[in-house]
């Protein structure tokens, strides 16, 4: 069971979706006041922090060879653990305004589903070594779920697809607990990673992260559309090595995220297999709930309908739902001490 300090009046309690793109911080009795890249630059020669968030985000592609732009997350999980110090650190500072404080706040960070404790651990540790007085680690489909005022304490079944940047989680929620839940590697990135390859191989172009990402915000369908949107890209061009400038349509994003798409599916396929018969009558009836950025790609819902045969909706605001479902877990814990990984557990394996 977890434990729960009383230093709150001394503190600002803080909710974290720590995210593989993004990271959001929601302030107890303020709501979500910093949307953040989960980018950091760093300074080889002096092994200093130049930039955190937007600014490192900035820099991407452009930096001389001794500044190094790190996403210290891969996949959801800690990937460099001083790095991602330094971006909490960063992130709880600015929730703070800066100001010091008698204790630090208590933090209650999203992680992807099925993270190992040892994963647990260090997010939790990083945590409280960027001044957090306590950190309680909720999985971000639950804590989706609560932000999109889904009824997870009730006896019905509840199911959530969270696609988020590294990760997409999917799980059934009954009774405070996940009854069945999976968590997919195929979310936001691999949906740049496709477009990229779907580029080369289509216009023997070459192009970057970022300009994948614009794509597919600004023509990414997954259904075609009334009016074609479409995107001028450039590149270089791997024949000859000079720019050249290309047009990419919804068509070419629809046919590109196509195998992902059908990826996601399929591990949606698994966790509905793994439902009791009695909580999945709920879920054809209640239907599934999608929050995440990749809620915004124009046409998944109706896909995702066809395919499965159950209504599939997308929460209200789907880019904060963790954050604010962890910032619903703030103002409260006790009602909720269930759903939070065991810190026993993960001192165990230390």
């Amino acid at each position: 069971m977890a434990r729960f300090s009383k230093n709150s009046l001394f503190s600002s309690d803080i909710a974290i979706d720590l995210g593989t793109s993004n990271t959001l911080v929601y302030v107890r009795g303020k709501g979500v006041i910093v949307s953040e890249p989960s980018v950091v630059a760093v300074n080889d020669k002096t092994n200093q922090v130049v930039a955190v968030g937007q600014g490192a985000k900035n820099m991407l592609g452009k930096t001389p060879p001794h500044i190094r732009t790190v996403r210290p997350l891969s996949h959801g999980v800690i990937s460099d653990f001083e790095v991602t110090e330094e971006l909490l650190t960063y992130l709880i500072n600015k929730a703070q305004g800066g100001r010091a404080r008698l204790f630090g706040p208590r933090v209650v960070i999203g992680v992807p589903t099925g993270v190992t404790n040892v994963q647990s651990r260090a997010v939790r540790d990083a945590a409280m070594n960027a001044g957090a007085r306590e950190a309680l680690i909720l999985e971000e489909p639950v804590a989706g779920a609560i932000g999109a005022k889904l009824p997870v304490h009730e006896a019905v079944g509840t199911m959530v697809l969270d696609i988020g940047g590294g990760t997409t989680d999917i799980a059934v929620i009954a009774l405070s607990g996940s009854v069945a839940a999976k968590s997919s590697q195929v979310a936001g990135d691999r949906f740049n990673e496709n477009i990229i390859d779907f580029v080369r191989s289509e216009f023997k172009l070459g192009i970057g992260e970022r300009t994948a990402e614009e794509v597919k915000i600004l023509a990414g369908a997954v259904t075609p559309l009334s009016e074609t949107l479409s995107r001028a890209v450039r590149g270089r061009d791997l024949a000859t090595g000079l720019p050249r400038e290309v047009l990419v349509t919804d068509a070419h994003v629809r046919e590109a995220l196509a195998p992902s798409l059908d990826a996601l599916m399929d591990a949606m396929k698994e966790v509905i297999e793994a439902t009791p018969p009695e909580l999945l009558s709920d879920v054809l009836e209640r239907g599934v709930t999608v929050f995440g950025g990749g809620a915004l790609l124009r046409g998944l819902p109706q896909v995702f309908a066809k395919m499965l045969g159950v209504p599939v909706r997308v929460a209200p605001d789907p880019l904060t739902s963790v954050v604010r479902g962890a910032g619903v877990v703030t103002e409260n814990p006790e009602p909720y001490a269930d759903f939070f990984i065991n810190e026993e557990d993960i001192l165990s394996e230390a």
